[in-house]
C-alpha cells in the first residue's frame, strides 16, 4: 500500500522513488491535494539531493519554510545584482548542504555519488579558507574592493598563470555587464577564483621556504591588499588553504577522476573509497615543518554526526573555513515535511 510504502522510502531518503510512487499511485478525493503537495516536496528534495545547485532560487520560490531560506543561501544567484548573494555571500551553507549530501549518499549506499560529492566539496574550499578574511566568498560585486595592484593584470611578477589572470580579470567585472557574461563567468571561472587567491594567500612575506608542505604556486612579490592583514591571520589563512589543497591533491578527490559516469568500469567499491579515504586523511594529518598543520592544533568545534560516512570530512571543512560546519537539514527537512504532509492519510 502507498501508506507503507512511502514510509520506508522516507526512511531510506528515496525521495526520487516517493516522487514516483505518489505520480503513479495518486490518492483521490480529499488526500488529492495533500498528495500534490507531497508529490512537489520529494521532487524538490531529489533535485537538492542531486545538487541541481543552480535551480536551488527555483525550487525554494515554491515554498515558504526555513528550510526553503537555507536553501536560497546555498544558491549561486542567478542575475548578477540580484540583492540575495547566495553562495557568493557566505559558503557556509552550501557546505552544510554537501555534506549533507555526502550522508545521505552513503546512507543510500551510492558509493559513486559519494565520490562525487566529495569531489565537489574540493571546487570552492580555497574560497572558503579566504572567506573569513575577504568578508565574503569571491563575489564579484565586491573584488573589486578586496582586492588590487597587480591582481587581474599582465605584470610579469604575478606568478598568476594566464588562465588565473584571466579569471582574476573576470572577476572584478563579472556583474558589471549583461547576464550573459555573468553567467559565462559563473559557467567558466568562478570555480577557478579558489586557486588564484590561493596563490596570493601563500605569499613569501609570510611563509619562509619549507616551513609547510609545498602543495602548488606561490607568490615571491605580494600585492600590499594580500599582506595587509595581521602576521597571525596571514599564516592562519595560509594554513587553512594549504590544508584546501591537500585535499583538492588527496586520493578520494583523484577517486572521481577513475569513474567515469556511464562507463562499465571504474565504479569505485565501498573498499575502495574507504581506503582512498584513509589515505587522504593521513596525508591531510601529517605534522607540517613549523609544527601548525591546522588539523593537529586545537580542533574547530563541528557537528560531525557520531558515524561520519568519511570520518573527519565535517572537521576538515570546518577546519579550513574557520568556523563550525557539519551536515545540514535541508534534506531531512524536506523528509519530514513530506511526512507531515501525508501522516493524515499515513
Amino acid at each position: 500500500m502507498i501508506d507503507s510504502a512511502v514510509r520506508a522510502l522516507l526512511d531510506g531518503h528515496w525521495y526520487d522513488a516517493v516522487a514516483a510512487l505518489l505520480h503513479n499511485n495518486p490518492p483521490k478525493g480529499q488526500q488529492a491535494k495533500k498528495a500534490r503537495r507531497a508529490y512537489a516536496l520529494a521532487t524538490a528534495a531529489k533535485r537538492v539531493l542531486d545538487l541541481d545547485a543552480e535551480d536551488f532560487g527555483t525550487i525554494a520560490k515554491g515554498f515558504n519554510t526555513p528550510w526553503a531560506n537555507r536553501l536560497r543561501q546555498s544558491c549561486f544567484p542567478l542575475e548578477p545584482r540580484e540583492a540575495e548573494r547566495g553562495a557568493l555571500r557566505s559558503l557556509v551553507p552550501l557546505y552544510e548542504l554537501m555534506l549533507e549530501v555526502t550522508e545521505l549518499r552513503a546512507l543510500r549506499h551510492e558509493p559513486l555519488q559519494v565520490v562525487v560529492t566529495a569531489h565537489l566539496i574540493g571546487e570552492y574550499l580555497c574560497q572558503l579558507a579566504w572567506e573569513s578574511v575577504l568578508g565574503h566568498a569571491g563575489d564579484p560585486l565586491r573584488m573589486g574592493k578586496s582586492v588590487g595592484e597587480r591582481w587581474g593584470t599582465d605584470d610579469p611578477e604575478c606568478p598568476h598563470n594566464s588562465a588565473l589572470r584571466a579569471t582574476a580579470r573576470r572577476s572584478l567585472n563579472a556583474c558589471s555587464g549583461d547576464l550573459v557574461g555573468y553567467t559565462a563567468y559563473l559557467d567558466k571561472f568562478h570555480s577557478r577564483l579558489g586557486d588564484a587567491l590561493g596563490v596570493c594567500a601563500m605569499n613569501h612575506a609570510t611563509i619562509g621556504a619549507g616551513e609547510r608542505p609545498d602543495v602548488g604556486e606561490t607568490c615571491p612579490h605580494p600585492c600590499r591588499w594580500a599582506t595587509r592583514p595581521a602576521m597571525d591571520v596571514r599564516r592562519d589563512l595560509d594554513a587553512r588553504v594549504r590544508l584546501a589543497l591537500l585535499y583538492v591533491d588527496s586520493p578520494i578527490v583523484a577517486l572521481r577522476h577513475h569513474a567515469p559516469v556511464g562507463h562499465f568500469f571504474g565504479v569505485p567499491s565501498v573498499q575502495e573509497i574507504s581506503d582512498a579515504w584513509l589515505r587522504t586523511w593521513s596525508r591531510l594529518t601529517q605534522p607540517w615543518q613549523d609544527g601548525e598543520n591546522p588539523l593537529l592544533l586545537e580542533p574547530v568545534p563541528t557537528a560531525a554526526p557520531e558515524n561520519e560516512s568519511l570520518p573527519g570530512l565535517s572537521q576538515l571543512v570546518s577546519t579550513v573555513a574557520g568556523r563550525p560546519i557539519g551536515p545540514g537539514r535541508v534534506i531531512r527537512s524536506i523528509g519530514d515535511e513530506i511526512m507531515t504532509t501525508l501522516e493524515d492519510e499515513l
